[in-house]
């Protein structure tokens, strides 16, 4: 069965790509879920200083091992000033520094949400930009604009287009846990 590292990028209680998040992963069949909190790997802010008198924080480490006991990654990213969260890019940076590659080499879904008209789509486009150079495989990308109007939890993406582009991603994002899978296999 496989396995899918899900989360919301943001440190908020109520955050809405936590929602997205939960939502898209709960779509997928036959899978194993892990649903993490960034609340739960908070350090200290990154900085060469304090790795060369701490170390690396424990915190770290077990982000990374979410990441290497996984299938997939789903991930939706709060735009804060056109960028990550601070929670989430503090944890990318001390969990960059464990000395092996990033995202491992696995299938990525990519989404972000607001409650304005873009959607998040500047923390989106950095985020694929990026990815890549870290391992990570970015097989597919999702923007809800106007969370507050195309959202209800208990329906999910009310807008039809918006629909179909976030399921046109999903089953891009399944087919590619498969070909990951017999890939591996080989």
């Amino acid at each position: 069965m496989k396995r899918i590292l899900a989360f919301g990028a943001s440190s908020s209680i109520h955050s809405i790509n936590k929602q997205l998040a939960y939502y898209a992963v709960n779509q997928l069949e036959n899978i194993e879920i892990d649903f993490i909190d960034l609340n739960d790997f908070e350090m200290p802010i990154f900085s060469i200083d304090k790795e060369n008198d701490l170390g690396i924080p424990e915190a770290a480490l077990r982000f990374k091992a979410h990441i290497r006991h996984c299938d997939g990654i789903l991930i939706s990213f709060a735009e804060h000033n056109g960028s990550y969260s601070s929670a989430f890019k503090n944890i990318l940076d001390w969990a960059s520094r464990v000395k092996e590659i990033m995202w491992h080499d696995k299938p990525m879904y990519l989404m972000a949400t607001s409650p304005g008209a873009r959607g998040g789509k500047s923390v989106l486009e950095s985020a694929i930009n990026r990815f890549g150079f870290m391992n990570g495989i970015v097989v597919a990308d999702f923007s809800l604009p106007g969370f507050n109007s195309n959202f209800e939890s208990n329906k999910g993406i009310l807008d039809e287009e918006l629909r179909n582009k976030f399921d046109e991603g999903l089953d891009i994002f399944k087919s590619s846990l498969e070909k990951n899978n017999l890939k591996n296999e080989a």
